[in-house]
């Protein structure tokens, strides 16, 4: 199990082995190489985790199947996998976008596993859901809308919404970056993934988040307005916010010293057992 679960999710350890463990998920359309700027800010004193998504980077392709990751359980199974797998009782998970969703469902049903949790550039739901006043930052129609442009022709989509999601237009080979990493993702799994990132909604699963949590949000991201970052505070007990001077919706990517002190600072007061 352990060659199959380890190869599977192509995951790669860093780092002091005596350390408390740190594992970065990362986002949609991306793959473990995204954390490299942060990573060895953390190995001296931390074990650290990377791994991709089954679909993305370095992954078994062969483990996909659309049954299980049509909805993001299928995405937590796994990490709750690779937990189980590394023997993993006192983790902190820094999930990116979709994986901070999955950090919500993760640590409110195996909280065992994790000593914090970081949301980083996160939001609960992408969609707008005005019976309860939620704004996400897009509606129903807009979210089909991409989701039929990506299907219509996902190269030119992935060119076209990488600038938009990265931002930083003062860094255009980060915009490129991105593209070329989303361009590395099979369309048909890229379909699946983004439906799964765009219309998920873990809200209710907030308040049963009982592991110490840091909220990263950034100054000025398309996907995960400020507000957003408020939002989930207020929900989940206990819980950190801080308000990057990054922006866009990859501060790992554009502003990864900021990021890591971020981090590094929290784990400082609220350190991993």
């Amino acid at each position: 199990m352990t060659t199959d679960v380890l190869s599977r999710n192509n995951v790669r350890i860093l780092g002091n082995e005596t350390g408390p463990v740190v594992i970065f998920g990362h986002g949609f359309g991306c793959d473990q190489a995204m954390w490299r700027r942060i990573v060895p800010q953390f190995t001296d004193e931390y074990r650290v985790v990377v791994f991709d998504h089954v679909g993305s980077g370095e992954s078994d392709k062969s483990a996909y199947t659309p049954a299980k990751y049509s909805s993001l359980d299928g995405y937590v199974s796994d990490l709750l996998d690779i937990c189980r797998e590394l023997d993993l009782q006192d983790a902190t998970f820094v999930g990116h976008s979709v994986s901070a969703m999955m950090a919500v469902i993760a640590a409110a049903s195996a909280p065992q596993h994790f000593s914090n949790m970081v949301l980083l550039a996160s939001s609960p739901s992408y969609m707008d859901h005005p019976l309860d006043g939620y704004t996400g930052g897009f509606t129903p129609a807009d979210i089909d809308d991409l989701l039929t442009s990506l299907d219509t022709n996902y190269i030119v989509w992935a060119t076209e919404m990488a600038p938009v999601i990265m931002g930083n237009p003062e860094k255009p080979e980060l915009q490129d970056e991105l593209a070329g990493s989303f361009c590395q993702l099979d369309p048909a799994i890229a379909r699946d993934f983004a439906r799964v990132s765009f219309r998920s909604d873990v809200r209710a699963l907030l308040p049963e988040v009982k592991v110490p949590t840091l909220i990263l949000q950034c100054s000025d991201d398309l996907l995960a307005p400020t507000h957003i970052g408020t939002y989930t505070q207020e929900r989940i007990p206990g819980s950190t916010l801080v308000q990057l001077k990054a922006t866009g919706h990859l501060p790992h990517v554009s502003a990864p010293i900021e990021t890591a002190e971020a981090i590094l600072s929290y784990l400082a007061r609220v350190p991993a057992a």
